[in-house]
């Protein structure tokens, strides 16, 4: 099943807040029936590339390093935040001006463990870091599951990649939630989708673990703890990430 939902605001998605209080703890329901493939054949190369015991010691026992100080980045060059005009859907821009800039795309110092193209996320901290060159990071801001339970930690890969992503409950979902029964055979990609322009899938060790990297037409609830896991980024932040990672990257999740 897709852990992600619309968050507690109000807002056009069909999912709304009344649902969303009804979600399950994420032990109680692993039936999702539809995007549990099995990672490609030619990716597990990656996960043992990439995933070394080295990196996945780093990634669970380091301090949340490249957590710099707030106001210390600078805003991305080209961190266009206004409406995107080549997609099958729409995209509302954001007004930056009225915007906190610590929930901008920012280019930030980074020190820690991680080889360059390395996606770190930090839930205490709401924010995602892709680890670039030179001591440097690419910093998103990001919205974090309500509880610490309910949130991936540790390590993963990017295990696929999907533009306008379609969402499935799950049969224990929608038996608490019947009105999901219109969605149980998925639901498109769109306006209303909860998992909005963009979705990179966590896999651990060629299984999809049902968490995402994921859009969201919620750009208010950034920086906050109101999903049901999975990690939201505004859109136009998703879709530069998206654009950025290819499937085989190792993820880093560090919950403090």
């Amino acid at each position: 099943m897709e852990r992600c939902a619309r968050g507690p605001s109000a807002g056009s998605c069909s999912l709304d807040s009344r649902m969303e209080r009804q979600w399950l703890p994420i032990r109680e329901i692993h039936g999702e029936t539809d995007m549990t493939e099995k990672i490609p054949h030619n990716v597990r190369g990656a996960i043992n590339s990439t995933l070394t015991r080295r990196v996945f010691l780093a990634g669970v026992l380091a301090l949340p390093a490249g957590c710099n100080a707030p106001g210390t980045g600078s805003v991305s060059a080209g961190a266009n935040y206004g409406p995107a005009t080549n997609e099958p859907f729409p995209i509302t821009g954001i007004d930056v001006s009225a915007r906190d800039p610590e929930l901008l795309r920012q280019e930030v110092a980074f020190s820690g463990p991680y080889r360059p193209g390395t996606v770190v996320v930090n839930i205490a901290e709401r924010r995602l870091y892709l680890v670039q060159a030179g001591g440097r990071a690419l910093r998103y801001a990001v919205g974090v599951g309500r509880e610490e339970a309910l949130n991936f930690q540790g390590s993963a890969i990017i295990g696929r990649k999907a533009e306008w992503p379609s969402w499935t409950p799950t049969a224990t979902m929608i038996s608490a939630i019947p009105r999901y029964a219109a969605y149980a055979g998925g639901m498109p990609g769109g306006i209303d989708n909860p998992l909005g322009a963009r979705a990179l899938y966590l896999y651990r060790d060629g299984e999809d673990t049902h968490f995402r990297l994921h859009g969201t037409m919620e750009p208010e609830t950034i920086g906050t703890a109101v999903s049901s896991g999975c990690i939201r980024l505004v859109n136009q932040d998703i879709i530069d990430l998206y654009n950025r990672v290819p499937v085989g990257a190792p993820v880093i999740v560090l919950q403090k």
